[in-house]
This record gives C-alpha cells, structure tokens and sequence, in this order.
C-alpha cells in the first residue's frame, strides 16, 4: 500500500468558480484520489480556500460586507459546491486559519533565519482617490507584452507574463477607476529567490517524469532573463495574514501583511494540520504527511493546476521549502492543465458567459458534467465546450453505451428469469473471448490512470462498456431464450456481473451513476478486480438484485437549445 498525498490549486474567494476552473484542477485531482483509494492505497486528498489579497477585499466591497464575514460565507458555498460535484477532499480548509497564519510566519522566519530574505524600499503606486497605496492587483491596465487591456499589476492572465504594476500602460484604479495615481516610497520584504536558482534547477531537472506542459514552464521561467527574481512577499492591505518572524514582531514591518502568493501554497501543509486539528489528533498525524524527518520520505505527492499556476508551483513554493532548510516534503508529480474554453470564446463572470459550477448542478447532475469535463480534459492543449459536443457525449457514452446496458439486461432478467442472478448454462467462446477482452482494457485503464493519462483513461473505460454491449448485442439472450433458456441465463449472469464490475472501475468517473449500480445489484463488493475472470463472477447465481431508474436521461435537443441561449452571455 502506497501512501499518496494529493493536493489541488486553492480556488480564489471571490466568487463562483466555472466549469474550466473545476476541470484545471479540482477535478482531475478528486478522479485521481478516488482511484487511488479504489486500489487500496492510503491517500489524503487537500484543498482550500485562498482568501487573502485583492480579490477577497474588493469582493467584499462590492458585497458591502467586512471582508472576513464574506470570506466565511463563501467558503461554504464553494465547500457547498464541491460536495455537489462530489469532490471527495479529507479536508477543505482556509488560507485564512490559525494554522496558516501560524504556519506563514514560521516560514518567513526561517527564511529570515538563512539569509534569504531582504528588506527593500521600493517605489509602490499610491491612489490619491481612494487614499491608499495599491498592491499590484488593485491596479488594472494595458499589458506591455500583449496589449491586453485588463491586465494586473502582478501579472497578465492573457499571455502569463508576470509584471510590476509599473509596467502597465494607462494604470488605473481596480477600486475607484481612478488614474490620479502617483509613486511613492514604502518598504517591503523580498525572498531572494535567485539564491536558490541552481537548487530550484537541479531538483526540476530530477523530475524526468513530469508532463511536457509543467516542465516546458517552469524552464521557461527560470531560464528567462526576467523570470526567476526576487519577489516581495508583504503588502500595505489590512486583510491577511500579519508579518512577523514566527511569533516574533517584525521590527519596520507593522501593518504590513505577507502577500497571497507566499501564504497561499503554504495552506496545503496548514490544511492537513487543520484535518488532524478537527479531529483531536497529534501533530505527528499530519506531519507523517509532509515531514521527511517524521515519515514523509516515502509520500508520493502529486499536484493539480492549471498552466497559469505552474510558475509558482515549480519556483517560488519550492523556493520557500529549500530555503527553510528544514525537512519538508517537495512534491514528486505536477500534473498540469491547459485551458477549457466556452462555445468559441472564454468564460466571463462579468458578461454572464458559460456555465458555472452552482448553475451546472441546477440543470443536470453531477455524473453529466463530471464525465463530460474529464472525458474532454485540456491536458495536450486547450480544449472547448460546445453544447453540441456534451449533448452528443452524455447521449451516446453515458445513456446510449453505459445506461442502455444496465437496463437492457436488468430488464430481460426480471422478465424472465426474476430479480436473481440466473442459475444454469456454461460460458462459450463468446464468454471467454469477453473475459480476455475485458482484462486486456483493465490493464490498459490502470495504466493510464496511474499515468493520470485522464482523456485516454476515460476513453479506455468506455471501450470496455462498449464491449459489453457488442457482447450483449452478439450474444442475443433474448433469442437464445426460447430454444435455450440455460444458454440465455449464462449470458445474462455474465451480464449482470458486468453491471458489477463497471459500477466498481466507473466510480472515480462517475461516482453517483456507480453507487445506484452497486446497489441495484444488492453489493457492498467495491473490491478493485484483480482479474476479469474472478470479478465476472462476483455475483453467484441466487443472488437477488433489483432494476434501477434510468441512469442517465437524454438531453433534448430543445432543453439544449434552451441551455445554449441561456448562458450565451450578454453581447
């Protein structure tokens, strides 16, 4: 039994996240920890809320609310959320906790300790209008390297290319609007992180095995003349977590908090203290987990995020964990996304473009957008929803192949044999070339799941539904009934063992749909198969089982055309 530490980027605060957000992180990271489970591996599965910066702040203004109660109301809705989409986290935790708080400073201090971090006076954008100097993402502009207009101060979500705010072409005001802007001098702490540039470069070299997306960043970023830099980790805001060294005062350092992208990462190891800490459990529960002195050394810890998210991930988390000097566990797998467009465009929460994940679940279960989303995921390149394309998917793939078996042969049992598995019969050819069949495509399914191959693992396992089918089709039970009942019952009794077995390897798939199988089929038996032939017998004759509702209901072509119009946008 391996032990599989998992953790996904921490969504923002500010708002409802869409259908791309879930499948650049949160989703692949929840199929990935269910099938690890499945397989019988010990797995702890993190994730938060990132709730400290700009976003929270102006959120809040615009809510007209203190930016902490904001912060607790939308944490349980994106925890609300996650539920619903059945994200299976052993904890959902806050950037803003006791333990990051704590957690944060015990860093920063030890950084202090080793000499790598620097006090600098530096030259920040003050806004005369509102009154206060503005951290990078409360300024918007014209990015210099792209020409997109909405460009941040700390970097462009068009072209990635990280900036200072006063990089921007006709800065503006994110609060106020404002362009009556000025520089002014205030002091800051840097992480000097170009000290650790041959350590930050020999460890991502060692990473022989990450995909082509993360490494091809993280190279470009450190490699880059302006890419790998010292980068200040406080800001002048009054939401956030209060800069000191451990629990030490910071002497220069009042009313500064450390910016959300030093505190932010660190939630993943103060998450798992959370977990421990609700459950009354010593320390050494969670620090088995990310200490290498305390039996971490023989995690695997695999990451989930988008491509946006990589450079962080891969210079500056790390950097804070090497620079500590102290025995945390680094992660071994960065499992990295490219973007998930909508119907010829991009999402927008501001122009009510897409599909968004509350609005998802109003209009169709879970199981609907799960196996759409990971059965399409960005991994290779972008990728883009059409209402089109998730129409023709959940129609074929989940109520023409999965749904139309469980009923079919449900269905024909009953009507003639009764709600049993059928006794009598022997398998042929057929039975056995099914079997081989079907062991062949499990192995081939492992394989990519534990490469986290996710479109392939999701086409292999509706090859082996689809084999089922041809199975059922070839076979023909029905005809066979009337000149050979023992034959049609043997054909049946491999069939519903099949239900069985497709409810099981489904389940990190489609979680619901496979739940409403197990029990149709009166099982607890979740047992990962070890081969075909065992698990195809899982259910000896005798055993009661009864017919489920449908699984999945087709999507019209009006109640498409209606969802189309709908989250259109505003023009």
């Amino acid at each position: 039994m391996a032990r599989i530490l998992i953790t996904s980027a921490i969504p923002y605060i500010n708002g409802i996240k869409h259908l791309g957000n879930l499948v650049g992180s949160q989703l692949p990271a929840d199929l990935y920890a269910r099938y690890m489970r499945a397989r019988g591996h010990e797995v702890l599965f993190l994730c938060a809320t990132d709730e400290h910066g700009t976003p929270a702040e102006l959120a809040a203004a615009k809510a007209g609310k203190p930016v902490a109660e904001y912060c607790a109301e939308m944490w349980q809705v994106q925890k609300d959320l996650s539920d619903g989409f059945r994200l299976s986290f052993d904890k959902f935790g806050r950037s803003s906790s006791p333990q990051n708080h704590a957690l944060t400073q015990h860093f920063a201090g030890r950084l202090a300790e080793n000499g790598l971090i620097e006090e600098v006076t530096e030259q920040q954008v003050y806004s005369n209008a509102d009154g206060r100097f503005l951290p990078d993402r409360y300024i918007e502009g014209t990015c210099p390297n792209c020409g997109y207009d909405r460009a941040r101060g700390d970097q462009c979500e068009n072209c990635t290319k990280q900036l200072d705010p006063t990089d921007l072409i006709e800065p503006r005001s994110a609060i106020s609007g404002s362009t009556d802007l000025e520089v002014r001098e205030t002091k800051h702490l840097y992480l000097k992180q170009r000290s650790l540039r041959q350590e930050l470069s020999d460890w991502i070299d060692s990473k022989t095995d990450w995909p082509v997306l993360t490494t091809s960043i993280a190279k470009k970023w450190l490699n880059d003349g302006d890419g790998l830099q010292d980068r200040g980790i406080t800001r002048d805001l009054d939401w956030g977590i209060p800069v000191k060294k451990g629990s030490e005062d910071w002497p220069g350092m009042e009313g500064k908090v450390f910016y959300v992208w030093f505190d932010a990462p660190i939630e993943y190891i103060a998450c798992a203290k959370e977990w421990t800490d609700a459950a009354g459990c010593p320390d050494s529960e969670w620090e088995r987990w990310w200490r290498t002195d305390k039996g971490a050394d023989d995690v695997r810890y695999v990451q989930f995020m988008g491509k946006d998210n990589v450079p962080f991930h891969t210079l500056s988390f790390p950097a804070t964990i090497i620079g500590s000097g102290e025995p945390w566990k680094l992660v071994d797998y960065i499992k990295s996304f490219n973007y998930l467009n909508y119907d010829g465009g991009q999402f927008s929460t501001s122009q009510g473009r897409g599909v968004f994940m509350d609005q998802a679940l109003e209009i169709l279960p879970a199981d609907y957008w799960r196996w759409w989303l990971l059965s399409h995921a960005p991994e290779n390149s972008d990728s883009e929803f059409t209402w089109e394309n998730f129409q023709a998917s959940v129609n074929k793939d989940l109520a023409d192949v999965l749904g139309n078996f469980v009923s079919r042969v449900t269905k024909f049992c009953r009507s003639k044999f009764g709600e049993v598995v059928p006794e009598g019969g022997t398998y042929g050819d057929r039975e056995t070339a099914l079997i081989a069949d079907i062991e062949a495509r499990l192995r081939t399914y492992e394989g990519h799941m534990e490469a986290i191959e996710v479109r392939k693992a999701a086409s292999e396992l509706r090859a082996i539904w689809v084999a089922g089918n041809e199975y059922l089709q070839a076979a023909e039970p029905w005809a066979v009934f009337k000149t050979d009942p023992e034959r049609a019952a043997a054909i049946v009794r491999l069939s519903l063992n099949l239900i069985r077995l497709y409810a099981v390897i489904s389940a990190p798939f489609i979680p619901d749909a496979a739940a409403r199988m197990l029990s149709a089929m009166n099982t607890l038996d979740t047992a990962w198969p070890d081969d075909a032939e065992s698990a195809l017998s899982a259910l000896p004759a005798g055993h009661a089982f009864t017919v489920p509702d449908v699984l999945f209901k087709k999507i019209a072509d009006e109640e498409r055309e209606d969802w189309q119009t709908r989250f259109a946008g505003r023009r």
